[in-house]
């Protein structure tokens, strides 16, 4: 927004090529070609390109320098001016060869850039043309209210004066007054053979210097579109008739003169591009300093009040802050006079009089949204209170420049720069703004709004991160367990904490229905125990206590199946594993730490609701990650209990250890996420087919820490079928709830989106194995969160065990020796035969799960029909870990059988119907 800001500027004041006259055709087009692309406005919010970067690729000099000690400046060097000889060319021409003579004249001045010189050599060439005795030629300028005025480049200069000597003296004259200021207005040449007979000539240079001006030959110069740029002046004549200029002078001067005023134009041209380029230079510079330190608003109007004074010359600066809670007021005024620049003082806040006259014209200029530039305030009669104040005012103000600060977007004042009583630079005398001072401070303050802005914001920032944090602590405070109930706990456990055989820690039937919640907390700590992290981590009792209550804590009481007896149990199914399944041997101590940590804070704060909920309400949540928005939450919420005072259990880390030991943790927790399991599979798989699994590669040991994860999330589907079911109810019923607060609150139908929905049908179609066809698909995403379905739930259970299940636990059967036959409890080496599972529509699999003994191998191409009995596999563990993928199984033949019971009564109903209708 602040470079279209900064174009914006550019193009309303930098000089342009003038329009070409419609008259010329072919100069119109000529121009045409080479103004630059401009690319249509759209409303897309997309600036238009005004200019391209390739346009610039020329050797040119450097934007920025280095000086002397290495600071950077977008102020180049001074440039070096060509020195050109001076002396008047040799011109050997016949008596009548005038136009050859004119033409090595301007040839001679053609290459001169630089206006003083030029001007110089302009005099060389009419002395050589005209032989006067005194020569002075004026320019003309315009001031700020664009009013004519000449200033003289040489002044009365004599044959053999220097270029130096000539550039001394300087003198101004009024448009259409005297003979010069006369010649300039009519645009018409002046020959004079008596100068003190002309009432228009100024005797007072001729008393002062107590030269005789007898005769004046005085010429416009103009440049090719016929405007008067400025006027030579001959004074006395050497030879001649009576010491005045001929008809033939009067010729020769004009002829030349008119290709002296192409020349002198474009040397114009040239030494204002130069000076608009220095002035460039100077607003970059000069907003660098701005955008230095951007973190407090007082340092940064400090900066800039000093910047406008030193640079401006003026009096006093005064920024005004607009009050964002009320627009009609200033919250704040920063004020600086000339005597401070170099006072160290910090604090140029200060209560300011609302009713000085100040504080007026900064109201006026903010409301306007306009400057505003006061010659002489004493005179202006525009505003009610300075007649009232006169007194005052007189006393105060003398020529005043308010301009308004606005905004990145330019639609909205947040500040008023004034600036009061500009001074002359080496008199001190106050003087009037010119137009040039304003242009350089609607420049400048552009820069100062968007760095007034951007320290607003950082501040703004600044103050809420403070917030956040006093939040947190009070958060993390009320998110710690009680000191009683933490108490309590350590004071259990030092006394007793049964055993993992006694507690049935290590086997996967484990149930939790029977435990109380406290002793839920003393089994965590037995795993703790059992898996030697007290030991190897020296944990301080207390801290782990506090530390489980906490966790404990977080979890939402009012969520039916996500809460913390799920952590609790995925927990449980983690540490068999480890134990039971023998993958401990496996892992290094860090891994198996992160483990467990993972587990039981997988699904901290859960809200009951999945990822797709989060992002179709709009929820905050939503607008902090792009991706497994509750899982990145759990994790974050994970963290801030482990850095929470009294829960740190990961104290006795290295810092090495400890951000490892942090990257494994999120990584699990992540890898909960449905959809990012989906997505890796195949990979994990694919290694496993091939034989290429090696624990020694971290990449792969990750892979295979994230299908564990997903494992032992998932593991309430291979519990004993009491277990199963009565689980399946609480998931059902989270679902349902969701459900209804879908209708509710987003005014929808139910539907769950299982996975990513960035992928396609097609698939989630080949996903599931080809054992849904699309419409049934589509039916059981509906129907899984709508509680009008509720008899649907043990067809569904069916679905999500082919779709996700079976083939995650099918790995939890095979050895460590690829090539041999997959072990199978008593006789490790038999065929395994699946039950013969027929289904009735809507649940046919006819491929998915098949009647035929299959034989598995590892590393054996599998068929693909297979998917749910290939060697789809999650690692290489013992035979111990063979109960879930049992439990799984027996799960979905129940399952199965409650679907084609409901079926069947549906059926029968229908035809009972039918009967009685």
């Amino acid at each position: 927004m602040g470079r279209e800001m900064v174009n914006a500027w550019f193009a309303e004041r930098v000089h342009t090529i003038p329009v070409c006259k419609e008259g010329n055709k072919s100069q119109s087009e000529s121009c045409a070609c080479h103004q630059p692309a401009c690319a249509e406005t759209t409303n897309s919010g997309t600036p238009a390109r005004k200019i391209s970067a390739s346009e610039f690729d020329r050797p040119l000099r450097p934007i920025f320098v280095k000086d002397s000690v290495g600071a950077v400046s977008f102020l180049s060097g001074s440039e070096k001016k060509e020195q050109m000889p001076l002396q008047s060319p040799r011109i050997e021409t016949s008596a009548g060869d005038q136009c050859s003579r004119l033409l090595e004249l301007v040839k001679d001045i053609s290459s001169h850039l630089d206006v003083t010189a030029l001007c110089h050599k302009i005099f060389l060439h009419i002395h050589e043309l005209i032989a006067a005795d005194r020569y002075s030629l004026f320019l003309v300028c315009e001031d700020s209210s664009n009013e004519k005025f000449l200033v003289s480049r040489l002044f009365d200069v004599a044959e053999g004066s220097t270029l130096e000597e000539a550039s001394n003296n300087c003198i101004r004259l009024e448009w259409n007054k005297g003979i010069v200021g006369h010649v300039a207005a009519i645009g018409q040449p002046l020959n004079i053979k008596n100068a003190y007979e002309d009432p228009r000539f100024n005797a007072e240079v001729d008393q002062i210097t107590g030269y005789k001006t007898q005769s004046i030959l005085c010429m416009p110069i103009k440049n090719h579109r016929e405007e008067v740029v400025g006027v030579a002046q001959a004074i006395n004549k050497k030879s001649g008739i009576g010491g005045t200029f001929t008809e033939q002078d009067e010729k020769d001067f004009a002829a030349y003169l008119a290709f002296c005023g192409i020349v002198l134009h474009n040397a114009q041209l040239y030494e204002t591009s130069l000076l608009e380029n220095r002035r460039n230079q100077v607003l970059l510079d000069l907003a660098s300093l701005i955008f230095e330190e951007q973190q407090s608003l007082e340092v940064i109007l400090k900066k800039i009040a000093a910047t406008i004074i030193s640079f401006m010359q003026v009096q006093r600066c005064t920024i005004f802050i607009v009050d964002e809670d009320c627009t009609d007021s200033f919250s704040s005024v920063f004020h600086m006079e000339s005597e401070e620049l170099e006072d160290s003082a910090e604090n140029l806040k200060r209560d300011y009089d609302t009713n000085k006259i100040n504080y007026m014209y900064a109201q006026y200029v903010k409301n306007t949204m306009e400057p505003l530039n006061i010659p002489d305030v004493c005179k202006d009669r525009r505003f009610p209170w300075t007649n009232d104040n006169a007194e005052n005012v007189s006393q105060h103000i003398k020529s005043l420049l308010c301009t308004p600060i606005k905004n990145g977007k330019k639609n909205k004042v947040i500040g008023v720069c004034q600036l009061v009583n500009k001074m002359e630079e080496n008199s001190g005398k106050i003087k009037a703004f010119n137009r040039n001072d304003e242009q350089f401070l609607e420049a400048f303050v552009i820069f100062c709004g968007l760095g007034i802005q951007n320290t607003q914001m950082y501040e703004a920032v600044e103050r809420a991160m403070a917030k956040q944090m006093v939040t947190l602590e009070v958060l993390s405070y009320h998110a710690s367990a009680a000191e009683e109930e933490t108490r309590e706990l350590q004071v259990t456990a030092a006394a007793v904490v049964p055993s993992a055989q006694s507690l049935n820690l290590t086997d996967f039937n484990f149930s939790d229905f029977e435990l109380s919640d406290f002793e839920t907390t003393l089994c965590t700590i037995r795993m703790f125990t059992d898996l030697n992290l007290v030991q190897n981590f020296q944990m301080k009792h207390e801290v782990l206590c506090r530390w489980i209550l906490s966790v404990k804590k977080n979890y939402r009481k009012n969520v039916a199946y996500h809460n913390w007896r799920h952590a609790f149990n995925t927990a449980q199914c983690m540490f068999a594993a480890l134990k039971s399944g023998k993958i401990q041997s496996k892992l290094t101590d860090l891994e198996t730490l992160a483990l467990l940590i993972a587990t039981l804070s997988h699904d901290l704060d859960h809200r009951g609701v999945n990822n797709s909920y989060i992002q179709r309400s709009e929820h905050p949540l939503a607008q902090l990650y792009c991706h497994s928005i509750m899982e990145h939450h759990h994790f974050d919420q994970c963290l801030m209990i482990l850095n929470s005072p009294g829960n740190q259990i990961l104290s006795s880390l290295s810092i090495e250890e400890y951000k490892a030991t942090l990257k494994m943790i999120k990584q699990a927790i992540l890898a909960t996420d449905l959809a990012l399991y989906i997505k890796r599979r195949g990979e994990f798989f694919e290694l496993l087919r091939k034989k290429q699994f090696n624990w020694e590669d971290p990449t792969q040991k990750e892979l295979f820490l994230a299908m564990l994860m997903t494992a032992c999330d998932l593991s309430a589907i291979t519990k004993p079928w009491p277990v199963q079911q009565r689980t399946a109810e609480l998931v059902a019923t989270e679902f349902f709830d969701q459900g209804d607060k879908e209708r509710e609150e987003l005014n929808i139908e139910p539907t769950v989106l299982l996975f990513n929905s960035s992928l396609s049908l097609w698939f989630w179609l080949s996903l599931l194995f080809n054992a849904f066809k699309e419409s049934l698909l589509t039916s059981y995403l509906q129907d899984l969160m709508n509680r009008e379905k509720k008899n649907k739930i043990p067809s569904m259970q069916v679905g999500f065990i082919d779709a996700v299940c079976l083939q995650l636990y099918e790995g939890w059967r095979l050895n460590h020796f690829p090539g041999q036959p997959v072990p199978m409890l008593d006789n490790p080496f038999r065929e395994v035969k699946f039950p013969n599972i027929q289904s009735k529509p809507p649940l046919a699999q006819p491929e998915a799960i098949s009647s035929r003994p299959i034989t598995c191998y590892l590393g054996e191409e599998s068929d693909p029909h297979l998917s749910t009995t290939s060697f789809q596999a999650l690692t290489h563990v013992s035979e111990a870990c063979y109960p879930l993928l049992d439990g799984c199984r027996k799960n979905r033949q129940k399952w199965q059988s409650l679907a084609e019971q409901q079926e069947k009564n549906l059926i029968n109903g229908e035809s009972n119907q039918a009967k009685r209708n």
